[in-house]
């Protein structure tokens, strides 16, 4: 398959072209040509098949025709070796009264940094290492360049740790990720080279897509992006979303709530669930909900998407307005959502013609203060038992706040609450344990580079390495 520009300016690039370069010349984002439909076998059948079957599936018809069978599932199979479980937020009060709202939590942490980005930065290791044989030594190794705002750079550093001819570079914004956070990339060493810039997450994208467009750079070194800028880091998100819909199927086609609990026409007791799933996602740079918008367009049956944010509001009043006005961004208790211009609201324009009535139509937004985020964590660990971090908080917060009756809906919980334990505990008065994982990257000792926000200066550290 090929993949185009966003900008339209680029030539066709092939499947490796895009996973190496990661940005078109024209600074635009790759996108496939066209995306294929699966089958409705599939989806009749899809609540008794493993989340690696189904993974499978969606991969192919992504990168089949690049990739053989054999590689491709490996590279699957490989990428999801943890479980990815669909959770019951039970019983909450409304204001009618009290009755169990059809909410679930995909919990996201169940991977080897405890986050969401585990996913699509495990594939794209995997897929890089599969080119790396036709590439050959030329330009030498490639460097991986990956900015963060938190979970990014764990995920794409221990993706990639000890990758043969790999060498990664993780940008990531002074003072504002979480401590436990930033020893998940800043204490591995190896191939891994932390850089910690003087500035916010803009900055740090900044840095990298202008190393991209540097051509004394890129004649110097192969560069990549590792962000979900990458097309093998954002697609292969989508499959996570197959198998949400899967599980939903099969714990409502056997569950005991009556047709009323629903809408009588989205009974689960018949088997109507399509058109009455909805999907909440605490959204920052836009990868995660973009990857559910492409899987839509393969058919999945997800009526529509909630697009959850923190104070840093682009997108949600791009939704009231039909304006797009990137911001600086605003550091908030949800850190991994403070990104003041996402990269990917460019592909989410692309697939829909640039129409913001299409766009509406598919995707309803809001927006929450550290204040709303913090009285939801409590109130939801008081009612329900369940534990949000920051960011699923905004999701569940979301997802309440806009499902309707006839409506089940789900919400992704991207990261163990563990991995913001001075925050959560602060909040909800507790005491929360740390997973033994996390505690590992914690023994460990601090490496990092300093640097400006300015160009200039990262340029002229990684033209001397």
């Amino acid at each position: 398959m090929r993949y185009y520009s966003t900008n339209g300016k680029a030539p066709l690039a092939t499947l490796e072209k895009a996973v190496v370069k990661g940005l078109a010349e024209d600074k635009g984002l790759y996108m496939p040509e066209r995306i294929k439909p699966l089958p409705q076998e599939f989806f009749d059948n899809i609540q008794d098949m493993s989340l690696q079957e189904i993974a499978y599936q969606v991969a192919d018809c992504f990168f089949g025709e690049d990739v053989d069978a054999e590689s491709l599932r490996k590279i699957v199979y490989d990428t999801l070796s943890f479980d990815i479980p669909l959770v019951k937020v039970e019983k909450v009060k409304e204001l009618k009264g009290e009755k169990e709202l059809p909410i679930y939590s995909l919990e996201l942490f169940h991977g080897p940094t405890l986050a969401f980005k585990d996913v699509g930065a495990r594939f794209m290791a995997r897929l890089l290492s599969y080119f790396s044989p036709l590439r050959g030594s030329q330009k030498g190794s490639v460097n991986v360049l990956v900015a963060t705002s938190g979970d990014t750079g764990s995920a794409v550093a221990n993706g990639f740790l000890g990758v043969e001819g790999i060498h990664v570079y993780v940008l990531y914004p002074k003072g504002k990720v979480s401590p436990i956070q930033e020893c998940q990339f800043t204490t591995l060493g190896q191939n891994i080279t932390a850089i910690e810039v003087d500035g916010v997450f803009d900055d740090c994208q900044a840095l990298v897509k202008n190393a991209f467009m540097d051509e004394e750079l890129n004649a110097k070194m192969q560069l990549t992006s590792a962000n979900s800028i990458n097309v093998a880091r954002f697609l292969p998100q989508s499959f996570y979303y197959f198998w949400a819909y899967a599980q939903l199927k099969k714990t409502l086609s056997n569950s005991p709530l009556k047709g009323e609990n629903l809408g009588k026409e989205a009974s689960p007791l018949r088997g109507g669930l399509e058109g009455s799933v909805v999907c909440c996602v605490p959204s920052g740079n836009f990868g995660n909900i973009c990857s559910a918008l492409f899987g839509k367009r393969m058919g999945l049956p997800i009526s529509r998407f909630i697009a959850a944010n923190n104070a840093n509001d682009i997108f949600y009043n791009y939704l009231q307005t039909g304006h797009y006005e990137p911001k600086p961004s605003k550091q908030t208790i949800a850190n991994a959502m403070d990104v003041g211009d996402p990269s990917n609201f460019a592909r989410i324009l692309d697939l829909y013609g640039k129409s913001h009535e299409a766009i509406c139509q598919d995707i309803s937004g809001a927006t929450y203060t550290d204040q709303q985020i913090a009285e939801t964590m409590k109130r939801c660990l008081a009612e329900t038992g369940y534990q949000l971090d920051p960011h699923g908080a905004c999701g569940y917060q979301a997802l309440r706040d806009g499902l309707q009756e006839d409506e089940v809906g789900f919400f992704l919980e991207t990261a163990h609450p563990a991995k913001f334990k001075q925050t959560v505990d602060d909040i909800c008065g507790g005491d929360i344990a740390i997973p033994e994982r996390l505690q590992a990257f914690m023994k460990g000792t601090k490496q990092s580079v300093s640097m400006s926000k300015n160009f200039s200066d990262f340029k002229a550290f990684l033209m001397k390495q």
